[in-house]
């Protein structure tokens, strides 16, 4: 008797059916499927009808099997509500912590746009920055936003901009960019250095969502002279927060962290 329960069998026929796409193909009959997997057809068919009637695969033209994408839309869908009302949470908690302005922003282009904020009275912030964009190479959310993006792909974001000076440590050109990420990421956060104006200090982390990407970045933003002295504090209730928001979207920390 096969040692593979009928749900692991399922799961290994629509993961079978997922890894024709790499290929150029979108999906595959009963018997590629099978050739695939190196199992019996009648067995493998039954695992792919099961997983059609429940919702995972769609079946097409030529009884071939293909992903149902629609299951995904709905994540994507799922995952951007959870970031709004977790968001919340989260930037409560952050706030309440630090006692610093919290900020949840995400990438448009080349500018990042504050989705969500809370600022304590006692922060002395004034002002609201929802909705409003910002250049990201000198934006507090940057450097989190393009955490897992590669050099050439930063550089292909910020090819047609100019680095105007918005601070006395405005990073000079993409290559001066690339460099501060490396040294965030090796952090484990992002220090952004009255890169954005004079005076204003911050940290931030990016936020995955179920699929690995990176979604959104939360900051701890306030004035230079009082944040930077307590950056270690901070920082670490933003890296616990950034891990419960993580969580809440479904994104799960490989082992070791790698």
């Amino acid at each position: 008797m096969s040692k593979t329960s009928s749900m692991g069998r399922g799961i290994m026929a629509v993961l079978a059916v997922g890894a024709r796409n790499p290929g150029g193909l979108p999906g595959g009959t009963v018997a590629d499927i099978a050739a695939d997997l190196g199992k019996d057809r009648s067995q493998v068919s039954r695992s792919l009808r099961t997983a059609e009637q429940e919702g995972f695969l769609a079946r097409g033209e030529h009884r071939s099997y293909t992903l149902n994408w629609s299951l995904l839309t709905d994540a994507q869908l799922l995952t951007e509500q959870r970031l709004q009302s977790d968001g919340v949470t989260a930037l409560e908690g952050l706030a309440g912590e630090t006692d610093e302005g919290c900020f949840l922003g995400m990438l448009r282009g080349d500018s990042t746009v504050t989705i969500g904020e809370r600022v304590p009275a006692s922060s002395n912030m004034v002002g609201s920055w929802l909705g409003r964009p910002y250049p990201a190479y000198c934006s507090d959310a940057g450097q989190a936003l393009m955490w897992e993006a590669s050099d050439a792909e930063v550089r292909t974001v910020f090819s047609g901009v100019d680095f105007v000076r918005h601070g006395p440590n405005t990073p000079l050109d993409v290559e001066d960019f690339l460099s501060r990420l490396r040294g965030a990421r090796a952090r484990g956060y992002s220090i952004v250095d009255e890169e954005a104006e004079p005076g204003l200090y911050s940290l931030a982390v990016p936020i995955r969502d179920f699929k690995g990407d990176v979604v959104a970045a939360l900051q701890v933003v306030g004035t230079k002279t009082r944040l930077e002295p307590r950056r270690e504090v901070c920082a670490t209730a933003l890296l616990s927060w950034g891990k419960w928001l993580e969580s809440a979207l479904g994104h799960t920390s490989a082992p070791n962290g790698l």
